[in-house]
């Protein structure tokens, strides 16, 4: 079975972003002040300045190779929406233009809602993570738009793409422990139609926080598709708190077959949707808790790891944990705070100082600068999909 790309190039070299965090104690908070003394703000001038370079003529972006423009597009223009500019205000808002309108020209519409480009090799096999990324870059943009034509080219080519991803979720049926049977649905490399009703969690977690943005934009989401994710996410959860990487796979949920990094991942989608009570998200935090350790060297998978673990955490800021589990001592909690104190430096170390950007990792510059940018800009708190 063929394994993400998203996750398999993050371990495919090792000196890739390699997260060896600090295990002494710490000596900054996590205040504006922290900011400046690590110089945050600095670093991210530094890293969309470079993010700006890299843009193509066309206005898109690319991995090594030319690989993956759709996704590597969409994380970068999500970089310069989190930090203030539109399509029509703010200093990068040529930059967001541009790859907007990379993203609506003729050439790249398709008449099914697809935007991702299967023209491409490293696209064609996995389109639904460009569809999944790009759905969230245009909903970001049009949330903001004022402009009216720009709205309706937008608006047209989201709702496409709504109806695409809706119309790519496998269908399954899957009986819960109390023996109550379900349908549930998640997100292939490809459709369901083109993969077999194949389904894996790192796209179906993309997929589901594509459809959440556009819903927050306004655009309409069948709500009979979420409530099959989630009951997807819920179907490859383990006894421990870990979701599995396909149910397609075998559909058992065991315990220890849970993968850290997507189940950070399913904390994202869970948060988005108001679930900060709920016991799913409880049990998928509790174990993201104690099998993401900071401060105790690489872990496989942890640019994708991160980017998710990151948005999750800041959710959580320094006290819903508290509010989510009263019993558990405060040192034992899982807070922004002890979250940026201790990824924080280490992502400023690992910034070239020269360029401005971070080189490492399989993927390439674009990809790993913007997920470092992301994570860097959280609490800027601009766009909805990001906020608390």
């Amino acid at each position: 079975m063929r394994r993400s790309w998203f996750l398999a190039a993050a371990t495919a070299i090792l000196p890739a972003w390699v997260l060896v965090l600090p295990t002494g104690p710490s000596v900054h908070g996590a205040d504006g002040r922290d900011n400046k003394k690590w110089d945050v703000e600095g670093a991210v001038e530094r890293g969309l300045e470079f993010l700006k370079k890299q843009q193509a003529q066309d206005g898109s972006y690319s991995a090594q190779g030319g690989q993956y423009p759709t996704t590597m597009t969409a994380l970068a223009g999500m970089c310069f929406l989190m930090e203030g500019s539109t399509l029509k205000e703010g200093k990068y808002s040529e930059q967001i233009a541009k790859a907007v309108n990379w993203f609506l020209a003729p050439a790249r519409q398709q008449p099914n809602g697809m935007i991702g480009d299967v023209r491409n090799p490293s696209e064609s096999t996995r389109y639904m993570y460009g569809q999944g990324f790009g759905t969230l870059f245009l909903a970001s943009v049009y949330g903001e738009e004022e402009d009216k034509d720009q709205r309706e080219k937008l608006e047209k080519l989201l709702k496409k793409s709504v109806e695409f991803i809706c119309k790519a979720q496998t269908s399954k049926k899957h009986r819960k422990p109390e023996g109550k049977e379900v349908e549930i649905g998640g997100w292939g490399y490809v459709s369901a139609a083109d993969g077999g009703n194949f389904d894996e969690g790192s796209v179906t977690i993309t997929a589901l926080q594509a459809l959440r943005a556009a819903k927050n934009a306004g655009i309409p989401v069948p709500k009979e598709n979420i409530d099959k994710a989630i009951n997807y996410l819920e179907a490859c959860t383990t006894p421990d708190g870990g979701v599995i990487y396909s149910y397609a796979g075998g559909g058992v949920a065991a315990r220890g077959q849970g993968r850290p990094p997507i189940t950070a991942a399913a904390i994202c989608c869970g948060f988005s949707a108001g679930q900060y009570d709920g016991e799913l998200p409880k049990r998928w935090i509790k174990y993201c808790r104690d099998n993401i350790p900071l401060g105790k060297g690489r872990q496989a998978h942890d640019e994708y790891q991160t980017y998710y673990f990151a948005q999750a955490v800041y959710a959580l800021g320094d006290d819903k944990y508290g509010k989510m589990f009263p019993n558990e001592p405060k040192e034992s909690w899982l807070t922004w705070s002890k979250f940026k104190e201790t990824v924080f430096p280490q992502i400023l170390d690992n910034q070239d100082k020269t360029t401005g950007g971070w080189s490492q990792g399989y993927i390439g510059p674009v990809f790993v600068t913007s997920v470092n940018l992301t994570i860097l800009q959280l609490e800027k708190g601009i766009l909805p999909i990001y906020q608390k």
